[in-house]
């Protein structure tokens, strides 16, 4: 005799509300949604991580800046 899905979860239930207790099964049920809901967001996300602490971003930044406030003076400098 072969046991269907069906037949397994109910089985599973059956289970769940000797061992468990059926006031406990509600907060079950919410902890099993929230980590389904939680792994489909994480599979959803972007996977590149960012590594670069900040000090270093805003010296980067910084940098950047004064490079392009450089070349739109010399850019001046050859109009002039």
């Amino acid at each position: 005799m072969a046991v269907g899905y069906w037949q397994l979860i109910i089985l599973v239930v059956i289970v769940l509300i000797f061992f468990v207790g059926p006031k406990k099964l509600p907060d079950i049920g919410k902890s099993l949604g929230k980590s389904i809901r939680d792994f489909k967001k994480a599979l959803n996300e972007d996977d590149t991580l960012d590594v670069t602490d900040s000090a270093k971003a805003e010296r980067i930044e910084s940098n950047s800046d004064e490079a392009q406030s450089s070349k739109s003076k010399s850019s001046e400098k050859d109009k002039a």
